[in-house]
């Protein structure tokens, strides 16, 4: 029997270890193999949602029974946002299911157009552990198409949550999933000339909500480690700038190093090794990397003009960057020792924070053109170009583990008075049709999404 543990969130000392467990196929085949089984293309630029049923996960003690039905609910939410299902309403249901094991009565559950059905159940042993089992099945073929059980803390019920919804959206894409993550950013509050700011993190539906910082001193750019539950960022102490890395699993914070010309918190290679960041000297911003175990750097860039904002491609082996070598912000690739420069964007307007896609094929990026600020994404070399969004002021984007959804913040125009407008993170898919905003307790900026926890 195959079996899996991951650490718990938000501290791995905090709850027991979640235990997977392949579970047993209530039913492997009940339909004939020739019939293909579901499955969504989320290459298609205009998938159409599709119909999915979620039934409250079962349990025979009250406790259990409550714990089951929020799970249900956390993944529904979860399915919904992603934009590629469309939950059915509840009241439409017509089977009552009482025992998961069962095959459901799959003509019931066609009568009210559901093309997919999740079933669970939830159960509190004698050590105290909680059980989740669900099932996932196609209801148009009359086949279950992936079954797991998990062990773990009551209390860390919402993870399973999590894990569940990215097992489904694995199964019916392809694909990894992204539920099972976290994002850090900048959470903001007081007024324009007194503005406090302390890092944040929350999981990636806003739950889970905890400041990592008391807001004594200024915190700017947090970044994620590609490797590790890791977090580097920028904090003013006293007005001297320093870069600190901040372990989110054990709270254990160091000090990466002082940076004077420094206005964005580096960002991690692939390996998780290195950083690349951009130091001013002189008037001039040039691109550095540092080696994070022996703080050796190197200097990659040597122009006059302003060079920022680098990030590795996901093999290590690029850095995309912006500067006004040109005359004008745009994006340019180089390698990873500084040589082979060359510009990709190509469109009018200023170009700005490039991201690379975890999955390599694309870089997203700000565009500021005409007044306004836009969301977009273009190829690796420069071409495909698409706007997602656009406002008043959209900035930083920050991709999913996964590659396809991205998360930036918005700030609205000036109210009246001349009062500095909300700032609010929101979450948008690569069609740009599936725009989400994402809840804080208070204005909030500068998301940066972690990898998925690991199992």
């Amino acid at each position: 029997m195959k079996t899996a543990t991951a650490s718990a969130w938000p501290n791995r000392l905090a709850y027991g270890a979640i235990v997977m467990l392949l579970a047993v196929a209530a039913a492997l085949a009940l339909a004939p193999a020739a019939r293909a089984q579901l499955r969504i293309d989320i290459t298609r630029p205009n998938t159409e949602p599709v119909p999915i049923a979620i039934v409250d996960f079962i349990g025979e003690q009250a406790e259990a029974s409550r714990v089951g039905a929020d799970i249900a609910q956390v993944i529904s939410a979860n399915l919904e946002r992603s934009g590629l299902f469309r939950p059915l309403d509840r009241a439409a249901f017509v089977e009552k299911i009482t025992n998961i094991n069962v095959p459901p009565r799959f003509a019931d559950w066609r009568v009210i157009n559901a093309q997919a059905l999740v079933t669970g159940a939830a159960q509190l042993q004698p050590d105290g552990r909680l059980r989740v089992e669900f099932r996932l099945w196609d209801v148009t073929v009359g086949q279950q198409m992936t079954g797991l059980a998990y062990f773990t803390q009551p209390q860390n019920w919402r993870r399973i949550a999590h894990i569940i919804s990215d097992a489904i959206y694995k199964r019916m894409t392809g694909e990894d999933g992204y539920f099972d993550t976290r994002v850090v950013y900048v959470a903001e509050s007081g007024p324009v000339t007194q503005r406090v700011k302390r890092l944040a993190i929350m999981d990636q539906d806003g739950f889970n909500h905890r400041y990592l910082t008391d807001g004594r001193n200024l915190v700017l750019t947090p970044r994620f480690s590609p490797t590790l539950q890791e977090i580097t960022y920028l904090s003013y102490g006293g007005d001297q700038p320093r870069v600190y890395i901040y372990n989110v699993d054990t709270g254990r914070q160091e000090v990466l190093g002082e940076f004077p010309g420094m206005t964005f918190a580096p960002r991690f290679s692939p390996d998780g090794n290195r950083v690349a960041m951009s130091l001013a000297a002189d008037g001039n911003s040039e691109i550095y990397t540092m080696d994070v175990r022996t703080k050796r750097v190197q200097r990659l860039t040597n122009h006059p003009a302003i060079d920022t904002s680098p990030s590795f491609s996901p093999d290590g082996a690029r850095i995309v960057f912006n500067s006004d070598r040109g005359g004008q912000q745009q994006l340019y690739v180089m390698s990873a020792d500084g040589g082979d420069v060359r510009r990709i964007s190509q469109g009018q307007g200023r170009y700005a924070t490039p991201v690379w896609s975890p999955r390599g094929d694309l870089i997203a990026f700000t565009k500021i053109f005409q007044g306004k600020f836009y969301i977009g994404i273009m190829r690796s070399d420069g071409s495909g170009e698409r706007l997602l969004t656009e406002s008043f002021l959209d900035e930083g984007p920050t991709w999913a583990p996964n590659g396809r959804v991205l998360m930036f913040f918005r700030q609205a125009p000036q109210g009246a008075g001349g009062r500095g407008g909300g700032v609010r993170l929101y979450s948008v898919d690569l069609t740009g049709s599936n725009e989400r905003q994402v809840v804080t307790p208070t204005d909030a900026s500068d998301p940066a999404w972690s990898p998925l926890i690991p199992q």
